[in-house]
């Protein structure tokens, strides 16, 4: 969910895109990504993160970010992050570590994205 002044301006979920079949009843699109240290993950490619969903949301409806605080689950992916820094959303805050975070982390500091996680453990889930 994005807050403005402690006010939800606009939320976000992980799943399909609007008017496509979600991944619960179409299946999981996975497709294997390989790390730069050979480890293989598989990837929904069917999947929106609700970090994309949320910024969609408030383009759809003509809702500024610009400094407006995020929060997420574990910290967002490099993708996300990217997406976060060019909106102008001036703070992070992510339950968890995301184990492919290292980007993320340099990509919000670079754009002067305050990032807070609040428990310092990298998120596990399934395909990891």
């Amino acid at each position: 969910m994005i807050v403005r002044e402690k006010r939800i301006i606009c939320t976000g979920y992980v799943g399909s895109p609007s008017g496509l079949p979600h991944c619960d009843d179409a299946g999981h699109d996975f497709k294997q990504m390989i790390d730069e240290d050979g480890t293989t993950r598989q990837h929904c490619v069917r999947t929106v993160h609700a970090e994309q969903n949320a910024i969609c949301q408030a383009a759809r409806y003509g809702l500024s970010l610009e400094g407006t605080t995020l929060y997420c689950s574990m910290e967002p992916c490099r993708v996300c992050a990217m997406l976060i820094a060019s909106s102008g959303i001036g703070r992070v805050v992510a339950r968890r570590r995301y184990h492919a975070g290292q980007d993320t982390r340099r990509i919000l500091n670079q754009a002067g994205v305050n990032l807070d996680v609040v428990d310092d453990v990298v998120e596990n889930y399934e395909g990891q």
